[in-house]
């Protein structure tokens, strides 16, 4: 793990592949309460087809370095978060990767500054007014709190109950369970990360996301989404609105794969980011 220090805080990642790598760059960016290992079966198979990637912690539940209490958490905020981690590494043209809430993000992203991306490739995500689906827009309503997040956490320490349907079960079929629980102990241990959590949850807004949802189709980059069909959360049908609101944009089903594509089929999503990755890119300038 590295580390780097931005101006809202520090940040932890991975990163994989040859430094010197001809490819453009590929960053991750996950979704709520886990952490950029989410990401480490794709980012080694990347590293083997000789393509760098970056696998943050961002502040979402499971990073290991609370923030500043004046960090601005809203998702907008964790945007220009992820931008500066970019602008830290002068990392550009970036085939920017997103799941889950991270995929709500990376919309944020585009629509805050996407100078720096070059091509956006996402899994199953929230998007429009979707954000978070049926059933965890209740789940998340219980987290809402510091002291919320941390009583309703407590059962997630037993594996059984970490990997049903009430936990991590209907993202994937299957967990590794040392990793799933190193997805919560941040946020059961550290106050700091529990106010974090806390306070990205109080800001989400659908209605925000709805709105950002009318400027997609003004990213110039090359989209793929690249969406799994077994996932009871993220619907294809859901997926395929998003492509459209990108105006021309790729829709690659993964039968089988729930919301994780990342664990469920990472050799089919490895495929696609290095299809894209070397794809010509037009990224806007800032307005």
């Amino acid at each position: 793990m590295e580390m780097i220090d931005l101006p809202h805080g520090t940040v932890s990642y991975r990163a994989a592949g040859p430094e010197d790598a001809a490819s453009p760059p590929v960053v991750f960016v996950h979704g709520f309460l886990v952490d950029g290992s989410l990401w480490s079966g794709v980012a080694d198979l990347l590293a083997a087809k000789g393509v760098r990637s970056y696998a943050p912690d961002w502040p979402l539940g499971s990073h290991r370095v609370a923030l500043p209490g004046a960090a601005d958490q809203s998702p907008r905020g964790v945007a220009r978060q992820i931008l500066a981690f970019l602008e830290a590494l002068d990392l550009t043209d970036v085939t920017l990767v997103g799941n889950d809430t991270g995929g709500a993000l990376c919309q944020y992203v585009l629509d805050t500054d996407p100078s720096r991306v070059g091509r956006l490739v996402l899994t199953n995500c929230d998007a429009f007014d979707t954000f978070p689906p049926f059933p965890f827009n209740v789940i998340f309503r219980l987290l809402k709190g510091p002291r919320r997040l941390l009583f309703n956490l407590q059962p997630m320490k037993l594996r059984a109950f970490r990997h049903s349907v009430l936990g991590f079960g209907l993202l994937a079929r299957k967990f590794d369970p040392a990793q799933s629980r190193s997805w919560i102990e941040p946020s059961l241990t550290d106050a700091g990360v529990r106010s974090d959590a806390a306070r990205f949850l109080q800001a989400v807004d659908p209605s925000e996301l709805n709105d950002v949802s009318t400027r997609l189709a003004g990213f110039r980059g090359p989209v793929r989404l690249v969406w799994g069909t077994a996932d009871r959360a993220f619907k294809p049908a859901l997926g395929r609105r998003l492509a459209a609101a990108f105006g021309d944009a790729e829709f690659v089903e993964v039968p089988e794969a729930r919301t994780f594509v990342s664990l469920d089929a990472p050799q089919a999503l490895a495929d696609q980011i290095a299809d894209i990755a070397n794809a010509t890119s037009s990224p806007k300038e800032p307005t």
